[in-house]
């Protein structure tokens, strides 16, 4: 993927002698409490809650912003990642799980960690498709999780290697792509992998040595596994038939929040795999801690409390948002609070001593429940929802109302802010076929508006305790970035048109806009050097755009635009230079010689599933993770083709190995050059294709 392999450094003393100032308890007490100079957590603080208490850049002030410095990130794709800002250095991940050390001052790079995975596991670059949403750091190190499951502690100095283990057991197949979390010396790391049925857990490390401290598994296995265990023995009890055979779910891919207040570690749990209730659980079961919050206590990992926000999960819904710790006055006195809003459209404040549900209301258009009944915490469910009656439409779609994209919160203003989307699916059982085989369920897109918002998006100002809207900024498209929140009074927001934005956080107007030139999925930090506040980010189109380019194309293409780190700061003079516009057309690619044998094209097209994360359902490409495969001058010989995906011929620039047999990589084959047609206009449109894959 990239250019350079491993580690290189281009470092001066300068720069060591910054990096090396953070260390010991100063830098453990950053990652607790947050200071207004440093942004030592992917959330900001241990809170999550995407705050920065600096104040120099202002809406007063906020014209005067600039573009301060911009560094060039070859090679990248899908950046999701916000930056880490330590003693003046900018630590942040890229594609793959690599690493970047930043002077924060002058945008010079300082050093550049690779873990390698097409060397290490070439078939687990599909995992996930390559995205990383960040590093964690304490006491001098840099965590980082990989998709093959790897761990790795750097020397935040250097970059060189402190320690590395295998965070995943034996024949699962599980990914890492979220970011890990420090604390009280130890380092916590979850995985994905649900929506093909692989059981969910967390485990924490020793920070010094990667010695494993504590695992906790958020779904039951086999008998055998949960006899002894008092937890999973209850949790079992919410589950049917032999559900650890067909698939539970239930992974920690992306929210978790420490609260040293109370020491405890809280969990957001993920979807259950397979979708269909019937397929994993046949007759009912809540089927335990899918789609929950599930709190922890942070030294041994001890159970506490949860809170299911869907019980018997069957829409691929997931309580994976960040969640924020705060305190907050309701009812004329201060509740310790954790607020949520995850996939399935409502707003959730729990009182994080308890895990009692204190308020829960709908953000926008759902359609799965009308209400949460207050006396249980659970949801009323409306008709057919679990789709055992037959297919039917939902909203939020698997996208959610919100996804992973950081959701930020202002004590000053007391709002949260949230990048909301509006779209729906159409849920069915799948018989036969290859989602038959892992989810046992459909979800099509509905690509037809139905009311004025859908197939939008917003930046959405939410009062958690009168669980309203206080304003809504509409976004023409739906998959944006994350949000900050400041001190100046002012949210920041890139967006999917490739803008940086900054809003009053009070009333929502706009108060400046930058052109990055590319569209933008991670959320921005702020950080000082000096007396010089910054605000970055980083600029990379991707993540789960092709799985949905039905709803989520918006023109960019493949390696045109430079992925980069931006770093604004009042009175910035540096100029970015110039990238491609945005291009919706399909410049598709065909050879008039090549006879398509149609049962191949039928076989590809159920096979076309393994391709459509990265490239796009029925090749539908979006620009990124991978490139529209119908443009590729490439992918026109089909030997050309079968070098790539059984040999490997470009895992080093990040397309996965695919262990298929010839006879598949034809029928693939010939499936994309009938796509191919389809866009050229000299074939017939199929108007059967999937509009969504699994997220």
């Amino acid at each position: 993927m990239r250019g350079t392999r491993g580690l290189f450094l281009v470092r001066t003393v300068a720069g060591l002698a910054l990096a090396a100032s953070a260390a010991g308890l100063v830098a453990q007490q950053a990652v607790q409490t947050g200071t207004g100079a440093d942004w030592p957590g992917v959330g900001g603080s241990a809170d999550e809650s995407s705050y920065s208490q600096l104040s120099a850049i202002n809406t007063a002030n906020i014209r005067k912003l600039g573009l301060a410095w911009s560094l060039d990130l070859e090679g990248e794709v899908s950046l999701e990642a916000t930056p880490l800002a330590v003693n003046g250095i900018l630590y942040f991940s890229g594609s793959y799980g690599a690493v970047y050390a930043v002077d924060g001052a002058s945008g010079r790079l300082i050093w550049k960690y690779d873990p390698e995975i097409w060397k290490v596991s070439p078939t687990r670059q599909a995992m996930g498709m390559g995205v990383n949403r960040g590093v964690a750091y304490d006491n001098g190190r840099i965590f980082i999780g990989v998709l093959d499951g790897r761990l790795i502690a750097l020397d935040a100095r250097t970059g060189a290697v402190a320690w590395s283990v295998n965070t995943l057991p034996p024949g699962t197949m599980h990914s890492l792509t979220g970011a890990p979390r420090t604390f009280n010396g130890k380092v916590i790391i979850g995985n994905g992998g649900a929506d093909i049925g692989q059981r969910g857990f967390v485990t924490a490390y020793d920070q010094k040595t990667g010695a494993q401290v504590w695992r906790f598994w958020t779904v039951p296995g086999s008998p055998e596994q949960n006899a002894g265990d008092p937890v999973m023995e209850m949790a079992a009890k919410s589950w049917n038939g032999s559900y650890w055979k067909t698939g539970t779910g239930g992974t920690v891919w992306n929210g978790v929040t420490f609260d040293p207040e109370l020491n405890r570690i809280y969990l957001g749990v993920g979807n259950a795999g397979p979708y269909d209730p019937e397929k994993r659980s046949p007759g009912g079961g809540d089927n335990l801690f899918v789609a929950s919050i599930v709190a922890l206590d942070a030294d041994s990992g001890q159970y506490i409390w949860h809170y299911q926000q869907n019980p018997r999960e069957s829409w691929d819904y997931k309580a994976t948002a960040n969640m924020i710790a705060a305190t907050v006055t309701i009812d004329g006195r201060p509740r310790k609070v954790l607020m949520q809003q995850p996939t399935n459209g409502f707003f959730y404040v729990l009182d994080r001593e308890t895990g009692k549900l204190i308020s829960a209301e709908k953000v926008g258009k759902v359609s799965w429940a009308s209400h949460i009944d207050m006396a249980t915490g659970r949801p009323v469910e409306t008709a057919n929802v679990h789709y055992q009656e037959g297919p039917v439409d939902i909203y939020p779609s698997t996208l959610g109302s919100h996804n992973w994209q950081a959701m930020s919160y202002s004590p000053q203003t007391g709002l949260a802010y949230i990048p909301y989307m509006q779209a729906g699916a159409r849920y069915a059982k799948a018989d036969k076929g290859f989602l038959a085989s892992i989810t046992g369920a459909s979800a099509s897109f509905i690509t037809q508006k139905r009311d004025k918002d859908d197939l939008t998006g917003a930046l959405l100002a939410w009062d958690p305790v009168a669980q309203k809207a206080r304003w809504r900024m509409t976004r023409p498209h739906l998959w944006n970035g994350g949000t900050l929140a400041t001190a100046g009074g002012l949210v920041f927001q890139g967006t999917a048109d490739g803008y940086v934005r900054a809003h009053d956080a009070a009333s929502g107007k706009e108060m400046w806009r930058f052109n990055a030139g590319l569209g933008i999925i991670g959320a921005p930090m702020s950080y000082a050097i000096g007396d010089t506040q910054y605000v970055s980010l980083l600029v990379g189109w991707g993540g789960t755009t092709a799985a949905a380019s039905e709803i989520l194309n918006v023109g960019w293409k493949y390696g045109a635009q430079p992925r980069r780190l931006l770093s604004f700061a009042i009175d910035g003079k540096a100029r970015l230079a110039p990238s491609p516009p945005r291009d919706m057309a399909v410049h598709a690619l065909d050879d008039p010689g090549i006879v398509l044998d149609e049962k191949a094209v039928a076989a590809g097209k159920e096979m076309g599933f393994i391709c459509g994360a990265c490239h796009g359902m029925a090749f539908k490409g979006a620009g990124a993770p991978g490139p529209d495969l119908r443009e590729s001058a490439l992918s026109l010989s089909e030997e050309n083709f079968y070098q790539v995906v059984q040999e490997g011929a470009l895992a080093e620039r990040g397309m996965p190995r695919f262990p298929l047999g010839k006879a598949q990589i034809h029928n693939i084959w010939s499936y994309l050059r009938a796509t191919a047609r389809e866009a050229l206009g000299t074939r017939k449109p199929d108007t059967d294709t999937p509009t969504a894959a699994r997220f």
